[in-house]
């Protein structure tokens, strides 16, 4: 049967589907142009004149991948409700106990965007969305009255570091924290750098 044509944008969003699922499967060190190519049936030059490279077609794998996420970052932020509850929301949300995608992939990103430079690009403004994200939520609330915070930046960097440590212990050592502790340690940053006692902050954010 012969394959649907499929226009340019609709064929790079499926290679780049296709190189999800072979990074997730192989790792991005093993992964190769023909392992996406024979996913879907297509030759090498076809990757190749979309991507040109590995490193362009994993660099743009992984912005596609961030998408669905950040879509819903920005979904909860911009929730008709208090900036704590918000803030709680896009936490508890992002930390590895939730309900974000892919943290085995964006373990492995960060491990090759140390020599890749076109993925450490993509990787490193992912970053920033998240934390600029956050970083609003925080002064939103701040001016608000909410809740104290000096330097809602340099919150945002602690628990977005935290939260990614955090799913570092969860992703490769299963079982080295609790899922449970985990949550209770990451409502205990929150708490403290927004100046609420455990409690206050759990009541309010409901």
């Amino acid at each position: 049967m012969a394959r649907v044509r499929l226009s340019v944008a609709e064929r790079r969003e499926e290679l780049l589907r296709a190189a999800i699922g072979q990074i997730e499967a192989r790792g991005v060190a093993a992964v190769r142009i023909a392992d996406v190519a024979a996913t879907l049936g297509v030759s090498n030059a076809l990757v190749l004149y979309h991507f040109s490279t590995k490193e362009k077609l994993v660099a743009a794998a992984f912005g596609y991948a961030a998408e669905d996420d950040l879509a819903h970052l920005r979904k909860v932020v911009g929730r008709r409700t208090t900036a704590l509850r918000r803030l709680r929301a896009a936490v508890r949300w992002y930390a590895p106990t939730g309900q974000a995608k892919g943290w085995r992939l964006w373990i492995e990103g960060w491990a090759v965007a140390l020599r890749e430079p076109a993925l450490r690009e993509v990787t490193r403004e992912l970053d920033k969305a998240w934390k600029a994200a956050i970083a609003e939520v925080i002064a939103e609330g701040v001016a608000a009255g909410e809740f104290a915070c000096a330097d809602p930046a340099g919150t945002a960097l602690r628990l977005t570091a935290l939260l990614d440590g955090l799913a570092v212990q969860l992703t490769s050592y299963p079982g080295a924290v609790a899922r449970s502790r985990a949550q209770e340690w990451v409502d205990d940053a929150l708490a403290r750098e927004l100046g609420l006692d455990r409690k206050t902050l759990t009541e309010r954010a409901r």
